[in-house]
């Protein structure tokens, strides 16, 4: 239960302000409203009746904003079949059962696999008719780019050898042709059309798990990435406005308008429109809808990432495969400069380099055609980016929006990743380094339940290139950032991203959106960031979270 924050002032600690670490402050709230900001006998003399929240060491800084997050369906899968905790193929399996033994509902339906755990990343109806026999399934992955569905359900869907690859996907499939039980990227479609949507209190009950979580981990905002129907997820504009009208909703929360993958020409000017028209309607205090989500491409796990040379095959008679482009260059330009020239944030997703250039030249179009409008466009996930393409991002003004959690030597990276793309695309892994440098804006998002939403284990990976608590070789160490960069993308300029400009920052007016830490991370070894975890988080001068200690 949020409750407001009294007039307060923090003190005796280190505060990073969204720009740098001031080493002991004093921060002074009032009315939710941050009133003063120095050294702790100014503040309290101008609070002299304020209560006092004495840091003792701890670091103080703006809240968390998530560039990048399905928050509602995150929080929907964690009341489902969440196959998140999973390490292995067998452990899988097992939770799949458990959770079917104890449900009877006609579908099972969950997310959270993993890729690695199965042979090529591709898990079998055969091993799920095993577990699950009765009942259809459909399950996502982690990444919600593949599906795996039992026999049930291929029969239901009738898909068997005959059934033709859809245009932006494709189904894995034995040597007969026969589906084996993954569908990839737009193939999910054939099964998803017959899974019953989760209903309007299951979502809203999601939506509350999910805020609960996210601020408890210092999340105080986030941008919702698709906000339409895809498969797996229903439209979920109308829980989050049911959250703002109940009061229910204690975070900052910009949703991103799905771009129909298999948009004509003919319809951008409508499809557009439309957007526009949902950003009006949608322009609460704590929920709107200003941005576009567009993806160009899939994810190298799969081999749907889009490439501007083939991948690696494993012998010579593999077919030569560049990925996939969800669009044609055409419409993805007039899209662009449509949704530019309405006043619309452009939220890419973009993996691989063809893809990140694809989108590139698209915000070109759109500054020559519009000129520079107030656009906040950006790109996230950037796993491969050519060198070329570095110095375009701070001259176009795009913002690299980073899912720092991958930027390491994990078990996907050397079993999946690397085999497809070779050593010279290996090294042009997650530049957020050269990035930086070239001058580029940087936020943070975390692609939850894709990943962890938490923060500073995407943080520790961005400074250090390792899994978090592992000890293996670096990621390209070059590319590393410095904790203060890494921490300012996090807040300040994700809180950009949602146009929350009185918000990821610590100055007299701004939002009281404030986390204090269990500790000072600029004190600690790199390779510990990822331990720091949040002893209270403020939204909008709410307390949303207070940690209890044994």
């Amino acid at each position: 239960m949020a409750v407001p924050l009294p007039d307060t002032v923090f003190h005796s600690g280190p505060v990073f302000d969204g720009y740098r670490l001031h080493d002991d402050c004093a921060v002074g709230v009032r009315s939710g409203r941050i009133v003063a900001v120095g050294d702790t006998e100014n503040v309290v003399a101008q609070m002299p009746s304020a209560e006092r929240v004495d840091l003792a060491g701890r670091l103080l800084h703006p809240g968390f904003t998530d560039a990048h997050v399905h928050a509602l369906s995150a929080g929907v899968d964690r009341n489902a079949c969440d196959l998140t905790d999973a390490d292995t193929a067998a452990q899988t399996l097992h939770e799949i059962a458990a959770y079917a033994s104890a449900t009877d509902r006609d579908w099972i339906v969950g997310s959270g696999w993993t890729m690695s755990h199965f042979d090529r990343g591709c898990p079998t109806a055969t091993a799920l008719d095993a577990v699950v026999g009765d009942r259809p399934v459909f399950l996502l992955n982690r990444d919600h780019h593949d599906a795996w569905v039992n026999s049930r359900a291929l029969q239901l869907a009738g898909i068997d050898a005959a059934t033709p690859d859809p245009s932006d996907g494709r189904i894995e499939r034995a040597a007969d042709g026969s589906p084996t039980g993954t569908l990839h990227e737009g193939a999910m479609d054939l099964v998803a059309r017959h899974v019953p949507q989760p209903g309007v209190e299951e979502q809203y009950s999601g939506l509350l798990t999910a805020q609960e979580y996210l601020h408890s981990l210092g999340v105080t905002g986030w941008q919702e990435a698709i906000v339409g129907e895809y498969p797996g997820m229903a439209d979920l504009d109308s829980v989050y406005s049911s959250a703002e009208a109940a009061g229910d909703l204690t975070a900052q929360v910009v949703g991103a308008s799905w771009l129909p993958r298999d948009l004509d020409r003919w319809a951008i000017d409508d499809v557009v429109a439309g957007f526009a028209a949902r950003r009006t309607h949608t322009a609460g205090r704590r929920w709107s809808v200003h941005s576009v989500k567009i993806m160009v491409d899939g994810v190298v796990e799969n081999r749907t990432a889009a490439m501007s040379e083939p991948y690696c095959r494993d012998c010579a008679c593999a077919p030569v495969d560049t990925g996939l482009a969800y669009f044609d260059q055409k419409i993805l330009t007039e899209a662009v400069i449509a949704c530019d020239a309405a006043g619309l944030d452009i939220h890419f997703h973009a993996i691989g380099d063809a893809a990140v250039t694809a989108a590139l030249d698209a915000v070109e179009a759109a500054r020559i055609a519009n000129g520079l409008t107030t656009g906040r466009h950006h790109i996230a996930h950037l796993q491969l980016v050519r060198p070329t393409d570095l110095v375009r991002f701070a001259r176009l003004g795009v913002t690299a929006n980073m899912q720092a959690l991958w930027a390491c030597n994990d078990e996907s990276m050397l079993a999946l990743v690397y085999p497809a793309i070779g050593d010279e695309r290996y090294r042009w892994h997650y530049p957020f380094g050269s990035l930086e440098r070239s001058g580029a804006a940087l936020a943070m998002g975390s692609d939850w339940a894709v990943s962890t939403p938490d923060p500073w284990a995407a943080i520790s990976v961005a400074v250090n290139r390792i899994p978090p608590g592992e000890s293996v070789e670096p990621l390209l160490p070059d590319e590393a950032l410095g904790l203060t960069t890494a921490l300012a993308a996090y807040t300040r300029g994700s809180a950009h991203l949602n146009r929350r400009d009185q918000a990821g920052v610590i100055r007299p007016g701004a939002r009281a959106d404030l986390v204090v830490e269990d500790r000072n991370p600029f004190a600690e070894q790199p390779e510990s960031l990822w331990q720091t975890r949040a002893d209270m988080t403020v939204a909008d001068g709410q307390i949303v979270y207070e940690r209890t200690h044994p």
